[in-house]
């Protein structure tokens, strides 16, 4: 697709939103709602957004900044950047083939990427062109499927291990219904129209997946082939897991020797349980205000989650998403405690609008951002960010008496 991309259209994205904007206009109003939209009134999907406002950061001047890295270590690679690309599911209905677009970009850019166990590409494919891919996984309901799912992702040659827990109870999707986009996905005239009044994406997307690989089926739910995207085993797939417990949790710490990793935890003691029954790692995370409307924004509790695990034992990595759109907003959750920062829906619009290109353009945007916001405040190195509170180089704005609400469209 790289050859079919205008380079004029990504001389025109300037920010992470601008992909956005443009992607509004390519997708049916369906796959849009799916890819960009919350769970009932959207208050946690705004409050991802809100949380950054009541944050300032205070610039130092006639510091030696010129040597400056936003180079990140984590579970012993040193990345390119202290973010990466969030798991998201069914990537590949927005974008053609939208895992491997991804995979790929972030491998050249040298971040790391995490596949999406609701992705429509099979796990092999993606590892094939980038052996540092993570695996993110929904477990199935019964430990026979999810002893099985574990082998395939082992023999695959995934080395981190992303378990999400915040999804055993199904959310509305009440917003996705009312724009046409339903799991499975069910023909009808106006899902029909939506896609004809979209050429673009009809084209280069639906008809060109049909054409060289046939219906999109979930590819790695299960050791086995998932249901097609229409089918209405879908539902049966993707029921809520509502008994699960702990003890699952160990059982797989037990079989699993890479690293593994907890996503989708927002309250300090579920951080502190995870972390004691072996998590390498947690990413802090509302689903992207896709499961519990209403919730706190992951950034808003990473100073309790911090505090508990510091305070209780031993520290493992804490990364965290939702709602980053700008390199200002890295700074921010870093400078708050978090050691990396995952970026989802941004990406997803950067594949939709230019493929790899514009994944591609998407990091070194916000790198860029990253890079200027670091030397503004008079730091060089990412790790330094850490002391950006006690430096009084970030503030709490509501704590400082001042207003940083910005009026927002």
């Amino acid at each position: 697709m790289a050859s079919q991309i205008n380079p004029r259209v990504l001389q025109r994205i300037l920010s992470l939103d601008d992909f956005q904007r443009q992607a509004h206009r390519i997708l049916p109003g369906a796959v849009y709602e799916y890819v960009a939209g919350g769970t009932e009134d959207r208050r946690t999907l705004k409050e991802n957004r809100a949380v950054f406002d009541e944050y300032l950061l205070v610039t130092r001047v006639m510091r030696d900044v010129s040597k400056r890295s936003i180079a990140t270590a984590l579970f012993g690679e040193q990345w390119a950047a202290p973010f990466g690309i969030c798991p998201m599911g069914l990537s590949a209905l927005a974008a053609y083939r939208g895992d491997i677009a991804l995979a790929r970009a972030a491998k050249a850019f040298h971040i790391p990427m995490i596949v999406s166990g609701t992705s429509t590409i099979r796990m092999e494919d993606v590892i094939a062109v980038n052996p540092d891919a993570w695996f993110q996984a929904y477990l199935p309901g019964d430990l026979e499927r999810t002893t099985a799912l574990l082998q395939r992702i082992k023999t695959a040659g995934y080395r981190n291990l992303v378990l999400t827990f915040d999804t055993f109870v199904g959310a509305s999707r009440e917003n996705q219904v009312r724009a046409g986009f339903t799991t499975p996905l069910r023909p009808s005239l106006s899902l029909a129209w939506d896609g004809l009044s979209h050429p673009r994406w009809l084209a280069r997307v639906f008809l060109r997946t049909l054409l060289r690989s046939g219906m999109p089926h979930f590819e790695n739910s299960f050791a086995t082939r998932g249901a097609p995207i229409i089918s209405a085993n879908a539902i049966r797939d993707h029921a809520p897991k509502d008994h699960m417990d702990w003890e699952r949790f160990s059982m797989i710490r037990a079989s699993w020797t890479g690293k593994l990793i907890v996503k989708g935890l927002l309250h300090p003691e579920d951080c502190r349980i995870a972390r004691d029954r072996g998590a390498d790692g947690l990413i802090v995370s509302n689903h992207g205000g896709r499961q519990l409307d209403g919730s706190p924004s992951a950034v808003r509790m990473l100073p309790a989650i911090i505090a508990a695990l510091e305070q209780s034992g031993p520290r493992v990595p804490v990364m965290v998403d939702g709602g980053f759109r700008r390199g200002t907003d890295v700074v921010k959750a870093l400078a708050l405690g978090a050691d990396f920062v995952f970026v989802g829906r941004p990406f997803n619009f950067a594949n939709v609008v230019a493929g790899e290109p514009g994944v591609a353009h998407a990091a070194r945007l916000l790198g860029a951002e990253v890079s200027r916001a670091l030397g503004m405040m008079g730091y060089n190195t990412i790790a330094e960010l850490a002391h950006a509170r006690a430096d009084g180089v970030m503030i709490d704005a509501g704590a400082a008496g001042v207003d940083a609400r910005i009026p927002r469209d």
